[in-house]
């Protein structure tokens, strides 16, 4: 197929059933709107990208042999084409996949900010499958995937089963299941029957869960202790909705006892703009070293700050001030892990988040 020959055979096809139904009798403005229309005026220039390449962390057979990772983890993540597939080749972990892999292990929660496309739903699945590797499958709902829409749980749910089912002859090592809405009244009763490991679910299926008796007897019981909650999209829980899903995890904290061995893991797109780069003042010139003032030299502006920046650096204290209270004392347990230039925001005393384009914000 070529590419350019469909693009320029979209156009033309557009153009002609944009024009077939304008009819200008004023000669210079027809003669205005044909020079737009040959200049390309009613369509953008085509939407060039390339895919960022990211660093190597390393195949899941080298954090198996650290200790890093369950040895049935070198089994699971390989890369699978069919249900009878074991999988010859195991798979190979971004830089940024691994440092979470790692932060993991160390029981703290973490954020993870890095673009579309770059692995981070792996970044917290994987160490979700390891602790339920060495803990034993079957102990109950030891993880609650949240997801803003059903089309992304839906999603994660066909990747885990290239996973989890692939291989396995129906015997996964780690059950999972999706608790959306979605699901048939038999799907349903068998969930509730058997809670899976690993559920993938809505903010506000997660919400029906806490109020429905009928569910929240058996999900509920069976995420006592529960090990790990992941807020997937984290950026897009703003305004109202952000609040609504800020008491619903403390809710969800409380009503699972969770308590302090609670992971909260969150996964978001680096905030936008180009990277940040340091700004240093010039040195000072002059024989003194002192330079006099300019009169004719207009005082810069302060640079704005930046929503999107914001946000980041409030998320990141969700661990420490959201899910184990707002009255809970300052402990920095929150650690980020940042890709494509993003900056990583800093922790000081008082418990507030310093960046390096704002000064500190309080997470409340």
């Amino acid at each position: 197929m070529d590419a350019f020959e469909v693009h320029r055979r979209l156009i033309e096809d557009y153009r002609t059933f944009s024009e077939g139904f304008v009819d200008v009798h004023d000669e210079r403005i027809r003669a205005r709107v044909e020079q737009e229309g040959a200049r390309g005026a009613q369509w953008p220039a085509p939407w060039s990208s390339l895919n960022p390449s990211f660093a190597s962390g390393g195949r899941v057979d080298d954090l198996v042999r650290e200790g890093l990772l369950h040895q049935e983890c070198s089994r699971i993540f390989r890369v699978k084409k069919a249900s009878e597939d074991r999988g010859s080749v195991p798979i190979t972990l971004h830089r940024h996949q691994s440092d979470a892999v790692r932060v993991a292990r160390t029981g703290a929660s973490y954020v993870l900010t890095t673009g579309t496309g770059s692995g981070k739903s792996l970044a917290y699945m994987v160490p979700i499958v390891d602790r339920v590797l060495r803990e034993g499958s079957g102990q109950g709902v030891r993880a609650i995937v949240v997801y803003p829409m059903n089309a992304l749980a839906n999603s994660q749910r066909e990747e885990m089963r290239k996973f989890l089912e692939f291989g396995y002859d129906g015997r996964p090592p780690v059950t999972f299941a999706r608790y959306t809405g979605q699901e048939t009244e038999d799907e349903r009763r068998a969930i509730l029957r058997n809670p899976p490991d690993i559920l993938l679910t809505n903010y506000v299926m997660l919400e029906l869960v806490l109020t429905r008796p009928d569910e929240r007897r058996p999900l509920v019981e069976a995420a006592h202790g529960l090990r790990f909650l992941v807020l997937d999209e984290l950026h897009t829980y703003r305004g109202r909705q952000g609040a609504d899903v800020a008491m619903l995890v403390r809710r969800v904290r409380d009503a699972c006892g969770a308590g302090q061995s609670l992971q909260c893991v969150h996964s978001t797109i680096p905030p936008p703009g180009p990277p940040h780069r340091h700004r240093h003042r010039p040195p000072p010139t002059g024989p003194d070293r002192r330079t006099p003032p300019d009169p004719h030299r207009r005082r810069q502006p302060r640079p704005r700050r930046r929503p999107a920046q914001h946000r980041l650096v409030t998320f990141v204290g969700l661990h420490d001030r959201l899910v184990r209270g707002a009255t809970a004392p300052y402990t920095p347990s929150a650690g980020v892990i940042s890709t494509m230039g993003a900056p990583i925001p800093r922790l000081n005393r008082s418990g507030c988040l310093r960046s390096p384009h704002q000064r500190s914000l309080p997470t409340r």
